[in-house]
């Protein structure tokens, strides 16, 4: 089974999760533009092309450094894994317009 970002990460920031009234959803859960990629719900298999979304433990808020961290992360690298000839960064942020 494929997971989203946030049930990979346990972040608690989807709709309804134990910290989406302390921090607010993230927007890898509401970024419907990307529903579907990777087989994911919203933005939930390709967060890495997301500001704002919470990075070891801090919402990211600058895109390129963002993306500097996501190189080492663990869901990265999984959806990397699971999806062999994913579609490329500047392909994804494309399609936010």
């Amino acid at each position: 089974m494929k997971l989203n970002c946030w049930e990979f990460m346990k972040c608690g920031r989807n709709a309804g999760g134990p910290k989406a009234k302390e921090l607010g959803e993230c927007v890898a859960t509401l970024e419907t533009r990307l529903h579907g990629i990777h087989d994911g719900k919203n933005a939930g298999r390709a967060c890495w092309i997301l500001k704002n979304t919470l990075c070891g433990g801090d919402v990211q808020s600058n895109l390129a450094v963002k993306l500097g961290k996501c190189l080492y992360c663990e869901f990265y690298k999984q959806v990397g894994e699971e999806e062999k000839g994913a579609l490329s960064a500047s392909e994804l942020k494309g399609m936010l317009g």
